[in-house]
């Protein structure tokens, strides 16, 4: 599925929730029932910085595309963090490093975060574009 396609799985899954606030809360619940990390990929190295929470986003490059998993201490952050990785997961590198995410905040997801969480939703989409972008130069 492309990022397009899932994109637009998404938009239509959250655009359901007609509340803001339940939408977040749906976010929440993704991130209760994602699969966390493991204590030994919890590392300095893939910890994402300027995060209020702690962290972590694990990637994977194989066959020709991306994988991510992540983990945090906060449950809005691991919600949002699980919603990002899974968007990313399964994709060729120049198709991440041309989405930006931006479908988020016209479902109304960024406008109920604080600025600090925003600021961590966007290190998390750079920390997977810059990882996708260094798959492109490796091959």
């Amino acid at each position: 599925m492309s990022l397009a396609e899932k994109q637009a799985a998404l938009v239509e899954e959250i655009t359901l929730i007609p509340d803001a606030y339940e939408r977040l809360g749906h976010i929440v619940e993704l991130g209760k029932k994602a699969k966390g990390l493991p204590e030994d990929l919890r590392i300095d190295s893939f910890k994402i910085e300027g995060c209020m929470s702690q962290l972590w986003v694990v990637p994977e490059f194989r066959d020709g595309l991306c994988y991510f998993k992540s983990e945090s201490d906060s449950a809005i952050v691991k919600g949002i963090a699980s919603l990002l990785c899974n968007f990313y997961s399964d994709a060729k590198p120049d198709e991440i490093i041309s989405e930006n995410a931006a479908f988020l905040g016209e479902v109304g997801i960024t406008q109920h975060l604080s600025p600090n969480r925003r600021n961590g939703l966007s290190r998390i989409v750079e920390s997977i574009q810059r990882f996708a972008q260094s798959c492109l130069t490796d091959s």
